[in-house]
């Protein structure tokens, strides 16, 4: 067993390998406080030949023990993936995907499971260390070491891997992966940042990142294997030649076509012509001629935009496709709109619900409720292609929760607006960006729907193109340039400043320069599209959508909250049995009531209300009489409330039994004439029927 260590804000950073899952091609325990993960790579000794890409398949897992935990449910096990591991796999893929050689079609999987999991929020970030820490010992080719730290910021301050406890105090937080040389991945969200505070944010990631990198070198020169020999893709000089003349000056036609699914049937045709030409009796090539007629696709591409300055479609670099949007279509539902980029559609919708439709999480990390959720669908139609319909995938997830994020911090606070909010995205059509279509589309939604938003805020997704020393950034790309470029930088922002963003690179990284330029090219992308939104709805509309529901609040005195219940649930049942509202009420008294209409809530109000109302002195109440005493009688003035009723105020004048007079049931009016330090409560009918005749005579 061998094993490095440093210190990282006060904690060791402790990494060991040789003593867990021995007979993986590279293993590594990894632990920061009480946080423990055990990752694991494996990859097959024998190469598929059936393929043009590399089969990799990362999955981070959580044990419900690593946090002293049994599994929800029947079966009292772990079931299928949560969201959260869902994102934080994806999260590790990213920056470990772009480090692996071209040619490399070994299926390889890493395994990453929480053993134990502390209060130091960091099992994503020790997720992304280990699994580049067991490739980097194993005998799979990987040209890393790759380190990760998460970023806080805190008004102008910076908080290195702030742990559970800081990360709710920050205003913002961004993970960042990358090689000692450059950034790989960066994801984050939250309050409005500038982009200056963010290329700061970066820097101090990067510092750290160096250390990170640094330790796993060290462990990997005590114990790394001598890396997998691989054969990159041979291309045939002669068959290059004979595809490339036959196919570059269609190719170049083809691709300058603005329409999507017209330019991608150009080029199928061309790649169908030229693979029928050259196939013999003796020899199918097919999957050597497509390798070849890819790659002269993609050089011309790249070249058309370093060398001319134009893209696929006809725009300059920095050039937005034509926008259009429409709201408030559906008639039922809360918020609607269509947001319309190019060839890319997002309808976004939004429904508002009540707590009761709040989702509820069990974590690690403990139980929570969610009261902003953002779903995301990306449909085959939307690409003219026909596949069965599944659950959410990886893909669908992920885009979902990058937008989510984006609209987050701009949704009004729960004591203001009391609701559930809901939104799905449904992409209809897509060609590039469809998650920032659904952060734009979103906004308009939650506009439509009345929502008061501290603003609007839209999204823009950024590509590069690098050959060399010659870069070029590119505002709003095309899904041939996510294909054919080499970063997809997404931002999302109000007027203000960022509230998410997520950078992914195919290279081995970009320098801090061009991620500078990105961001000011996105700045003013979003400065722009935001004012073609706030042309189609300026502002959140004054009044909610007619079908929504209306959330009346109320505050009562904690000890009443049971009277409301009532045993076993009886009283609030029977209010909702009457009324038809929705109630919910938590322990601090606070009263939600929700109802399709005004009058409704109102009577439910009423109710409780009468409820919990208490003895006023001096204030006459229509009593019911409840047990009768030698001395008098008790009589209910309000809902669990009673006072005392003495024989000699039952009437003016003296009375044998409090019988001759008044019966259990009665009703008959009271006056509250005293209450003690203790709250008991005097009554005396005959000052009510006084007053009261003195009331009618005159």
């Amino acid at each position: 067993m061998r094993h490095v260590e440093t210190e990282l804000k006060g904690k060791t950073l402790y990494i060991e390998t040789g003593r867990f899952a021995k007979q993986a091609d590279g293993s590594v325990l990894a632990r920061y406080g009480e946080t423990v993960v055990l990752a694991t790579a494996v990859a097959k000794k024998e190469v598929r030949e059936d393929i043009d890409f590399f089969p990799l398949t990362v999955d981070y897992q959580e044990k419900a023990y690593a946090a002293g935990k049994i599994p929800g449910g029947f079966f009292k096990r772990e079931g299928r993936p949560t969201e959260k591991e869902v994102l934080t796999s994806r999260l590790i893929d990213r920056p470990i995907r772009p480090l692996f050689p071209d040619g490399f079609y070994a299926e390889t999987q890493g395994i990453i499971s929480v053993l134990s999991f502390g209060s130091e929020n960091i099992s994503d970030i020790l997720g992304i260390i280990s699994m580049s820490a067991a490739l980097g010992i194993s005998d799979i080719p990987f040209d890393g070491p790759v380190g990760a730290v998460r970023i806080g910021i805190l008004k102008d301050s910076f908080v290195v891997n702030p742990d559970l406890q800081e990360i709710d105090e920050c205003d913002f937080s961004l993970v960042v992966a990358g090689t000692e040389d450059a950034v790989l991945m960066v994801e984050g969200g939250g309050l409005e940042i500038t982009e200056a505070l963010l290329i700061e944010g970066l820097d101090i990631a990067h510092r750290e990142i160096r250390k990170v990198v640094a330790l796993q070198k060290e462990l990997i020169a005590q114990v790394g294997e001598s890396k997998r020999s691989v054969t990159p893709p041979h291309v045939d000089e002669g068959l290059k030649k004979a595809v490339s003349d036959r196919a570059i000056e269609r190719i170049k036609e083809a691709i300058v076509i603005p329409d999507k699914l017209q330019r991608q049937d150009t080029l199928d045709g061309i790649l169908k012509d030229i693979s029928g030409e050259l196939n013999t009796e003796e020899k199918d090539i097919s999957k050597d001629v497509s390798f070849i007629f890819n790659k002269l696709e993609k050089d011309l591409v790249r070249n058309m935009v370093l060398d001319r300055g134009f893209r696929a479609d006809g725009r300059r670099p920095d050039e937005i496709r034509k926008i259009s949007a429409d709201v408030g279509f559906l008639p039922r539902a809360h918020g609607s709109s269509l947001f319309v980029r190019g060839e890319t559609q997002a309808l976004a919708v939004v429904t508002l619900g009540t707590s009761e439709d709040e989702q509820r999480i069990d974590a690690l990390e403990g139980e929570s409720k969610k009261a902003f959720m953002l779903h995301y669908n990306f449909p085959p139609f939307s690409v003219g292609e026909v596949k069965f319909l599944r659950s959410a995938g990886r893909r669908e997830i992920g885009h979902g929760a990058l937008a989510e994020r984006a609209l987050k911090s701009i949704l009004p606070q729960k004591t203001e607006f009391p609701y559930t909010i809901r939104i799905v995205s449904d992409i209809l059509e897509s060609n590039g960006s469809s998650s920032m279509a659904t952060v734009c589309g979103g906004t308009l939604a939650l506009m439509d729907a009345g929502v008061p938003i501290k603003a609007p805020v839209a999204g823009i997704a950024m590509g590069l193109i690098k050959e060399g020393d010659r870069t070029v950034v590119l505002t709003d790309i095309l899904g041939l340039e996510d294909h054919l470029g080499d970063m997809d930088f997404k931002v999302t922002g109000t007027e203000e400043g960022i509230t998410a963003f997520q950078m992914d690179v195919k290279i081995s990284g970009v320098s801090r320069e061009v991620m500078a330029d990105a961001l000011e090219q996105a700045k003013k992308g979003r400065l722009f599209i935001l004012d073609r939104m706030k042309e189609v709805l300026p502002g959140p509309r004054e009044n909610l959508a007619a079908h929504a529901p209306r959330i009346f609040t109320m505050t009562i005195k904690p000890d009443k909250i049971r009277e409301v219940i009532g045993t076993g649930g009886k009283v609030i049942r029977g209010i909702v049995e009457q009324t038809g509202v929705k109630i919910d009420i938590d322990d601090t008294g606070n009263i939600n009531i929700a109802s399709v209409d005004e009058e409704s809530a109102m009577k439910a109000i009423k109710i409780i209300e009468g409820i919990v109302a208490e003895a006023e002195l001096g204030r006459i109440y229509a009593g019911t009489v409840k047990r009768i005493v030698d001395f008098g009688a008790f009589v209910e003035i309000l809902p669990g409330t009673e006072g005392l009723l003495h024989i000699s105020q039952i009437a003016d004048k003296r009375i044998a039994k409090v019988t001759d007079v008044l019966k259990e049931g009665d009703e008959t009016p009271v006056k509250v004439i005293e209450i003690d330090k203790m709250g008991r409560i005097r009554l005396s009918r005959k000052d009510a029927l006084k007053e009261q005749q003195a009331g009618i005579t005159s």
